[in-house]
């Protein structure tokens, strides 16, 4: 059985990406901050935590003897949004924690463990935000734009590994992230942000992350896959 480990996988985006996995016959493991031990295959880890990032992959090699593939979905957005001229050192220094740092000392360690079988894919979840300014969450920006990064750092690091490593672009998606803002992005799909006319749902990026899982994008490792119904096009 393949088995897979999706981080920050209780709620939202990340619960989607684990549902269509374990729909599609993988052995997934889950994380999240909070005790949640009626979960099965859930393993507390706060990414921004050394300790927690080990003990969640010693746990599943423990238990599988592999990892097939690695979701690093975990992140957090402002507490309190802030103009950039107002942001506290607090706030940048825990997205930062979290976001960046925390994603690439998981893709550092799944990776090793990769090489060590041979195998395995990495998948981070970045956001239109790595490209996108907004300007009262700049924190949450340069995070997201520093996961790009990562995911092209361990793209070229692991390639000759075949090892592959992708991005998934998520939009504007209805998730408890997105509740306290529902009503202005609503205005701005009506007035055309978004081609397609939606919200996405996190069921339209799960779609993305099972067609890296499956095998079917591994000679394009490095790639993003926009799922946001369109944002990115540059249109007049």
């Amino acid at each position: 059985m393949k088995v897979a480990a999706v981080t920050g996988s209780t709620r939202g985006i990340g619960k989607g990406i684990a549902d269509a996995l374990v729909k599609a016959g993988w052995r997934v493991y889950t994380s999240g901050t909070r005790e949640m031990s009626e979960i099965p295959n859930y393993i507390k880890c706060n990414i921004s935590i050394p300790e927690d990032r080990q003990n969640f992959l010693n746990t599943i090699i423990a238990r599988e003897g592999k990892i097939d593939l690695l979701v690093n979905n975990a992140g957090v957005a402002p507490e309190t949004r802030l103009d950039i001229l107002e942001t506290t050192e607090g706030s940048f220094q825990r997205l930062m924690s979290i976001n960046l740092e925390g994603t690439f000392f998981m893709c550092q360690l799944f990776a090793n463990q990769m090489m060590k079988q041979g195998s395995g894919r990495i998948i981070n979840i970045a956001s239109i935000s790595s490209y996108t300014s907004s300007v009262n969450r700049g924190e949450y920006c340069i995070s997201k734009a520093g996961i790009s990064m990562v995911t092209q750092l361990f793209a070229d690091r692991l390639a000759a590994c075949g090892i592959g490593v992708f991005e998934v672009r998520p939009g504007v998606i209805l998730t408890d992230m997105t509740a306290g803002v529902k009503e202005k992005y609503e205005k701005l799909i009506s007035d055309g942000l978004v081609p397609m006319g939606r919200f996405g749902m996190p069921e339209d990026v799960a779609k993305c992350v099972m067609a890296i899982a499956d095998g079917n994008l591994d000679f394009c490792t490095g790639q993003v896959i926009n799922a946001d119904g369109g944002f990115h096009i540059r249109r007049l």
